[in-house]
């Protein structure tokens, strides 16, 4: 990742960012927007450069606007105006990702920021400079960008330190969750999932990691996980994290989808559909890198999360349309569309979960139907869950963050569409609102934890066609930075 420093004096001005905001309609005036004072004084009249650079270049200060003002023979050789809008969080972090792109090419940046800056403010700029700035590539093709250094230049550099300290890890984990969603499924097996897991965990104290293969698996009953599995040379593997701090107050289970990749099995995809299910496993990358976030960052909350892993292949072994699975716990599944896979393996995660571990809060995440991009786009995860003040903590959390979530509604006249006359449940009834049904089945698995329980359908963004402020094309790593905020935040 880009190094971040924090500094009172610069030492280098290879390329000076000046911030610039709205004017206030209601000032007067004709200028549309100004540049902010900042800390530290700009040097060689820089100031009034770009107080003159602002008018002639027409600016609004919109967040991310960026115009850059080559000085050759002087220093700074480079001045850029850089649109901070209203100066909030959220504008910062769109200020910085465009700030990163758009200097993509340079090797060294200061930026001089206010002197009266919130805390909030630092973190979402550090974190758009982070985030926008990630690259996967499996090859070197092409001009790989040179930025690698950034100086943050304030009043008092010391009390910012936490803060770009917590903005660098949740930074780092979103990082992490998008390279494990990226990489192709030639390479991700759900044990090379497990390897690297098992790497990023050595480094954290405290952090206890257990993982059951298809025979520890069979004999304690993970029959959705042991089905999904079956079809794949490469077998199926639960992985279960623990973080348990001495004074943790309030125990959270976090489950994540894993499939690493889905053909569809037996009910197979069409080509255009299947290719890019390498990304299926975004929910088991979320909870796994926020988890590991928590302890780099020992936030006082017990997390156990559980990721269960499988490659829902076609074969002789690929379980079938119409076959009745046993659950861990005993509930049984009629299925007849094997490509309804993630709840199969996420039932059993719930129900062990429920049974075996009594937590306070139950969250999962998954990439569970195509029915969340067409209720609500490609940026907006689809929220469920019975208890009001939980399902507004997480929504209030991923604003902040940033990500996008929508409550939607758990319709329980629907649930007569769950009923089987071979099975306890229909898996996969096919009456319409895919999105919701999957949900309600879901929610049969949650038992005293009902009202406690949220699910999150996050197939939509969970991947991005394009760059889109601190968002990069491919994997987006969707639900670490909600998720980190939500964690410490919980009493």
């Amino acid at each position: 990742m880009l190094a971040i420093r924090l500094i009172a004096e610069p030492d280098r001005l290879d390329v000076l960012v000046l911030p610039v905001r709205p004017v206030d309609p209601a000032a007067g005036g004709d200028a549309s927007a100004e540049p902010v004072s900042t800390a530290a004084a700009p040097p060689d009249d820089t100031a009034d450069e770009a107080t003159a650079l602002v008018s002639a270049a027409r600016l609004n200060g919109r967040a991310g606007e960026i115009h850059t003002q080559l000085r050759p023979g002087r220093t700074p050789g480079r001045l850029l105006l850089l649109g901070i809008g209203d100066g909030g969080e959220a504008a910062w972090r769109t200020a910085g990702a465009a700030l990163a792109r758009s200097a993509a090419n340079e090797t060294h940046i200061t930026i001089a920021l206010p002197g009266e800056l919130t805390p909030a403010a630092v973190r979402g700029l550090t974190e758009g400079l982070l985030l926008a700035s990630y690259r996967y590539r499996l090859t070197e093709a092409g001009d790989a960008p040179t930025l690698d250094g950034i100086d943050l230049l304030l009043d008092d550099p010391t009390t910012f330190e936490a803060t770009v300290a917590t903005a660098r890890t949740t930074a780092a984990m979103t990082h992490l969750a998008r390279d494990l969603t990226n990489t192709p499924s030639s390479t991700k097996t759900p044990q090379w999932f497990v390897d690297q897991v098992t790497s990023a965990a050595a480094d954290l104290p405290d952090l206890r990691l257990r993982v059951r293969g298809p025979a520890e698996l069979a004999a304690e009953g993970f029959g959705g996980i042991l089905a999904v599995g079956g079809g794949s040379a490469s077998g199926p593997r639960l992985v279960e994290m623990d973080w348990h701090p001495a004074d943790a107050r309030t125990h959270v289970v976090l489950v994540g989808k894993g499939i690493t990749f889905d053909t569809g099995g037996i009910s197979i995809k069409p080509v255009p559909a299947m290719k890019l299910m390498r990304k299926d496993m975004a929910g088991a990358a979320a909870v796994v890198a926020a988890t590991l976030g928590a302890a780099a960052l020992r936030l006082p909350v017990r997390i156990t999360t559980l990721a269960p892993l499988a490659e829902n292949m076609v074969s002789g072994s690929a379980f079938r349309p119409g076959d009745v699975i046993r659950h861990y716990g005993g509930t049984t599944s009629e299925t007849t569309n094997s490509d309804a896979e993630g709840r199969l393996v996420l039932a059993d995660a719930l129900a062990y979960a429920v049974q075996q571990l009594e937590p306070d809060l139950l969250l999962d995440l998954a990439t569970l139907t195509g029915a969340n991009a067409v209720a609500l786009g490609k940026r907006t995860a689809a929220l469920y869950s019975e208890n009001d003040q939980l399902a507004a903590d997480v929504l209030a959390a991923t604003e902040a963050a940033g990500e996008s979530a929508w409550r939607m509604p758990l319709h329980n006249d629907y649930a007569e569409y769950l009923g089987s006359d071979v099975a306890d449940l229909y898996s996969a009834p096919t009456q319409g609102a895919g999105s919701v049904l999957a949900a309600l089945y879901l929610r049969e698995f949650t038992g005293e934890l009902r009202d406690r329980w949220l699910h999150l359908d996050m197939s939509a963004p969970s991947w991005a066609d394009g760059d889109q402020a601190e968002v990069s094309r491919g994997a987006t790593g969707w639900g670490v930075r909600w998720l980190l905020r939500w964690l410490a935040s919980v009493d």
